[in-house]
């Protein structure tokens, strides 16, 4: 099941492009737990293990955006904005020490450019 609906705002391309370019290729890895809710972990490419049924949404900047099978029939429908906003990320996501994090949006929930 392949999403293909998402899109990314210039803030989260900028914040993926610096920490691929310290940490080579990564990932986006969208729990849907109750403590992440809508921030994406980011994980460098081959070193999270996905499970069995997790599915790839998309891609952001060329990294893989995957959430499970239950998250992606939820979402289905809709069009998914990545974003990057103040604060840290999750503790073990490559965005934790960098005072951004990402979230998740539908578009019609985008702050105004």
């Amino acid at each position: 099941m392949s999403h293909d609906n998402i899109t990314a705002t210039p803030a989260a391309l900028a914040l993926l492009a610096e920490i691929e370019a310290d940490h080579g290729p990564v990932i986006f890895h969208l729990s849907g737990g109750c403590c992440d809710g809508t921030a994406p972990m980011v994980y460098p490419a081959g070193e999270f293990r996905l499970g069995a049924h997790d599915v790839q949404l998309g891609s952001v900047g060329g990294a893989g955006f995957w959430t499970s099978g239950a998250q992606a029939a939820a979402w289905a429908d809709t069009a998914l904005l990545i974003d990057a906003v103040p604060g840290r990320g999750g503790a073990f996501s490559l965005d934790n020490p960098r005072d951004r994090h990402f979230v998740v949006r539908p578009p019609t929930c985008a702050a105004p450019a």
